[in-house]
């Protein structure tokens, strides 16, 4: 099924600039400039993917293909990278495009609260402002979907769904307990063998390397995963993941409470990120919620090896809602 949808379905790339910093997008469909798209085939609605930590986008092209897919192409699917984690190629070009021009300069932009506002600021400068949104959320991506939805009530997001979702607890996680002392004290020592190691090591060495680990790994990927291996990305990378173990403690009731009819919640059965523990207190915290537990021991990097399930499972979630923007009437844009 991946190779068919790899064939099948064409994703965009391009590199703008957003909030001063090179971001990668990725777009699956044909709609490539929904803010200047003025035709009748203009799609209702805009679904975003925004990522784990670090923040790759090639490694979710084969989630979004197959959702594409399942909505039988309908809707753009997008995927954007955060920010710092994305270096513009020799060989491509960065899109000019205008910021927003009510935006604040970003003083920690690469931090987790810079991250809010960098996917904020993409919202409000590359989205058509009455456009219908479902965003998804992936590890980290999670929090950031919640605090979208925090700080930009107004953006007409009709669903976020949280797959296996960091929004708590995340230095007391099993993984955590592990990567904070690596991430928050350690990670000099990671700034500064990546920059001897890497820096000097000539384009084609550095692919080698990645074809060889991706093939042992039986990952695939229409574009290039070279970022993996640029210091600027993986010391950023390693920024980001020191916040969150500083920063992502208490799980925010009152947004998630606010925002609860919006909200589905995919917690996994053998994630070190967030245990079976988190979702147990979540779904006592608000039993009404949309809050689910797999089934199918999918792991928290679904994005390596189960990508069909999870497109499978957000295609079903979303099917009613799809249904309804579909039979709106052509002028409603409320």
């Amino acid at each position: 099924m991946d190779s068919e949808i790899k064939e099948e379905i064409p994703m965009h790339e391009e590199f703008i600039l957003c909030c001063g910093v090179e971001t990668q997008v990725l777009k699956c469909g044909p709609w490539t400039d929904l803010l200047n798209d003025q035709s009748a085939n203009r799609p209702k609605l805009l679904i975003l993917i925004i990522t784990g930590n670090p923040g790759f986008p090639a490694f979710y092209v084969t989630f979004a293909k197959a959702l594409y897919s399942l909505i039988n192409r309908r809707f753009p699917v997008w995927i954007i990278s955060h920010a710092g984690h994305a270096l513009v190629p020799k060989d491509k070009k960065i899109l000019t495009t205008s910021d927003d021009p009510n935006a604040q300069e970003i003083k920690d932009i690469y931090g987790l609260h810079g991250q809010v506002e960098h996917k904020l600021t993409f919202l409000r400068t590359h989205v058509p402002k009455e456009m219908k949104l479902v965003v998804i959320g992936h590890s980290i991506g999670c929090y950031v979907a919640l605090q979208i939805l925090k700080h930009a009530p107004e953006l007409p997001i009709i669903r976020s769904f949280l797959l296996f979702p960091t929004i708590e607890r995340m230095s007391e996680s099993p993984n955590g307990r592990i990567a904070t002392p690596l991430l928050c004290w350690l990670r000099y020592i990671l700034y500064v063998s990546s920059y001897l190691l890497l820096k000097p090591c000539p384009e084609k060495i550095k692919s080698w390397l990645l074809s060889v680990a991706l093939q042992k790994m039986n990952v695939q990927s229409d574009f290039s995963l070279l970022n993996l291996l640029e210091p600027f990305c993986l010391v950023n990378a390693a920024y980001l993941g020191s916040q969150e173990m500083m920063e992502v403690v208490k799980r925010d009731n009152e947004t998630i409470k606010e925002h609860l009819s919006k909200l589905t919640f995919y917690y996994g059965t053998i994630d070190p990120w967030c245990p079976k523990e988190y979702y147990e207190d979540i779904k006592k915290d608000f039993p009404e919620g949309d809050i689910r537990l797999c089934e199918k021991k999918i792991p928290h990097a679904f994005t390596l090896h189960y990508n069909q399930e999870m497109a499978d499972l957000v295609a079903e979630w979303l099917k009613d809602d799809l249904s309804q923007i579909e039979t709106e009437p052509e002028g409603n844009k409320d």
